[in-house]
């Protein structure tokens, strides 16, 4: 085969583009500080990167969704804190009018002070967060309760496996692949259904679904505590009966306050989880797509020598021509 003079300048140049073109390819992975570009320069390697970034964002958001949860339960804690805190004032009064003497003066001070406390527990119970009601279930746009105690809202407190309709008002967030916490509190928890019989208040009921119309227990058993102290000495013993009504409050209270704070712990090793878990993903994501420098500029280094090697033998390839020696 007769080897021409382009054929040799035309391999020389196809040959020193090669060299520039990885001298380029590495000089630019120094510059950006990644492997790839774009996905041609490493297929598998950017489908990875993909992968990784999606697991991140999925990460971030289960993350915002525990700080989520976590502030509605924390705003739940307050609220029931208060409750509790309205409950053992409520609960002195009823033990300081059991064991002492009060003039008529005295027992309208206290009546008016259990009448703000009644109003205060109302208001407690339409608490809000983020302009959502707290207590209410499905139903956040709605108060709890009204003026006078009693519910605006039906709540279904109890699973019923028969009728999907009829779920429990819980609503859940999602905080891992396969991992999930129910944030609210339904109001009935913590306020009760009143039960009347004969017209005596009967043991408070925490469980069973709440009908719109229904009173409140907690809010009843002040109630019965105003009427008491209408007539202090012929209460047939009720203001005996309001200390351990409001004591069985107290518990009931706690009781759903401790689910809240066990949650809310759970939250907080959720969360460390997800930190662990979003820095472990960004570290496979940096050692798929970032640049090792050092390596790098070794690379960088050697095709700079390549390049310039070729282009002194270039320089042997391309011979004198016929006007070289016209000149």
């Amino acid at each position: 085969m007769r080897v021409t003079n382009n054929m040799l300048v035309g391999n020389l140049l196809y040959n020193l583009n090669q060299n520039l073109g990885r001298l380029d390819k590495i000089n630019e992975q120094i510059s950006s500080k990644k492997k790839f570009s774009v996905p041609s320069d490493d297929p598998i390697g950017a489908s990875k990167s993909l992968k990784l970034r999606t697991d991140i964002s999925k990460i971030q958001q289960y993350k915002r969704n525990a700080e989520d949860a976590e502030s509605w339960m924390r705003e739940t804690e307050s609220a029931l804190i208060e409750i509790g805190s309205v409950l053992h004032r409520a609960n002195e009064l009823a033990v300081q009018m059991a064991n002492e003497t009060y003039s008529d003066e005295d027992l309208e001070k206290v009546k008016a002070e259990v009448e703000q406390l009644k109003k205060h527990l109302i208001e407690i119970g339409n608490t809000t967060y983020a302009g959502r009601h707290i207590f209410t279930g499905y139903k956040t746009d709605k108060k709890l309760l009204n003026e006078e105690g009693k519910y605006e809202v039906e709540l279904k407190m109890k699973d019923e496996d028969k009728d999907k309709d009829n779920k429990k008002e819980v609503f859940e967030y999602n905080v891992g692949v396969s991992e999930s916490v129910k944030v609210n509190t339904l109001g009935g928890r913590v306020f009760g259904i009143a039960k009347y019989e004969d017209n005596e208040l009967k043991d408070p009921d925490f469980e069973n679904n709440v009908t719109g119309g229904e009173k409140s227990y907690l809010i009843a058993v002040f109630d019965q505590f105003e009427k008491a102290l209408e007539d202090p000495k012929n209460n047939d013993g009720e203001i005996d009966k309001t200390i351990g009504r409001i004591q069985n409050c107290m518990d009931q209270t706690l009781s759903v306050r401790a689910e809240v704070g066990a949650k809310m712990r759970r939250l907080e090793l959720t969360k460390d989880k997800l930190d662990s878990q979003v820095l472990s993903t960004t570290e496979l994501l940096s050692k798929n797509e970032d640049t090792d420098l050092a390596k790098a500029s070794i690379l960088l280094k050697s095709e700079e020598n390549i390049y310039r090697a070729s282009l002194a033998v270039g320089m042997n390839i391309i011979q004198p021509s016929l006007v070289d020696f016209l000149r």
